[in-house]
């Protein structure tokens, strides 16, 4: 480890601002997420790191200046206080090599996350999730922060079919408003939709985004296959023998059905075109299952009618 004066460039009477300003300087220039897979700038960075945790330290910078720490701040010798061999009861700071709690002016990680804090996700754990701080010694590692919470906002949108086949539900924010929620064709269950901008606003940063999860909801008449609904008509005895038409509900309205005579229950019609919405245009099929029903009135001719069958 060279001599960490000649790693931040600064003579041996600089100040405290001249040292953090020829730092702020060099990490800009050397940090890892600037210089990819560049190794020997990876190693400078780790080498400049370890500088100012010594000049940028008051008492470290003072223990360095007297000798009793060397180039990577460990200590030079083990000194005996107060006739005590094992060094007991000694007082951290000036005089201790081991003297830690010295008062600062500046982390190499609260500066790093004022360089980087926006690109960086505001602390110096990068995009890529790694912590440039580790593996570069103690001082290092004792002043690393937690990384700020993350300001996106996670909730939930209940979704019906009628949302699918418009395209938008809505969702209620924290804040007690409600904003549209745009739904792509062929969204599923579980689906994650981000919404720019509408997340929680730390203090010093731009808002985070909204992750909204679609919950599909069950629908009473139409059961969902993909682009596709599925659902039931009751087809009265009468028409499913002789023909006729009956009123079918679809998911924009109601329309009248063509049954042919001699229908039997399960017979599944589709409806060409009133399905949801499909990724590269036009919409899916509605496939009506044909339900008999028996009279109520008349089932005593009908029983007998049919004994007459058999007969």
């Amino acid at each position: 480890m060279p001599n960490p004066y000649s790693v931040l460039g600064v003579q041996k009477s600089a100040d405290e601002k001249a040292i953090k300003s020829a730092f702020r300087k060099l990490a800009m220039k050397y940090h890892p997420d600037q210089n990819k897979d560049n190794k020997s700038a990876q190693s400078k960075f780790s080498e400049i790191n370890q500088a100012y945790e010594i000049l940028g330290d008051k008492e470290k910078r003072a223990q360095y200046d007297r000798g009793e720490i060397d180039d990577e701040g460990k200590p030079k010798f083990a000194g005996f206080e107060s006739g005590n061999p094992f060094g007991g009861g000694g007082r951290a700071g000036s005089g201790n090599p081991f003297g830690g709690g010295g008062q600062g002016f500046g982390g190499a990680e609260d500066i790093l996350s004022e360089i980087f804090g926006s690109a960086f996700g505001g602390s110096a754990r990068n995009q890529a999730g790694h912590n440039p701080f580790e593996g570069m010694g103690a001082g290092a590692r004792q002043q690393t922060r937690p990384t700020p919470p993350s300001a996106d906002l996670e909730m939930k949108a209940g979704v019906t079919i009628e949302d699918l086949l418009r395209g938008k539900t809505n969702v209620r924010m924290p804040d007690g408003k409600q904003i549209a929620v745009s739904i792509p064709a062929e969204a599923e269950d579980g689906q994650v939709i981000r919404l720019k901008g509408k997340g929680k606003q730390a203090a010093g940063r731009k808002p985070g985004d909204a992750l909204v999860t679609l919950v599909m909801k069950n629908h009473p008449r139409f059961r969902r296959e993909g682009v596709d609904l599925r659902s039931e008509v009751d087809v009265p005895l009468e028409i499913a023998v002789l023909g006729g038409k009956v009123a079918v509900d679809t998911i924009d309205g109601k329309l009248s059905l063509n049954i042919p005579s001699g229908t039997s229950s399960g017979k599944v019609f589709r409806l060409k075109g009133k399905g949801l919405p499909k990724k590269k245009g036009g919409f899916g099929d509605l496939l009506v299952s044909a339900s008999l029903q028996l009279p109520e009135k008349d089932l005593k001719q009908l029983v007998t009618f049919f004994e007459t069958l058999k007969s």
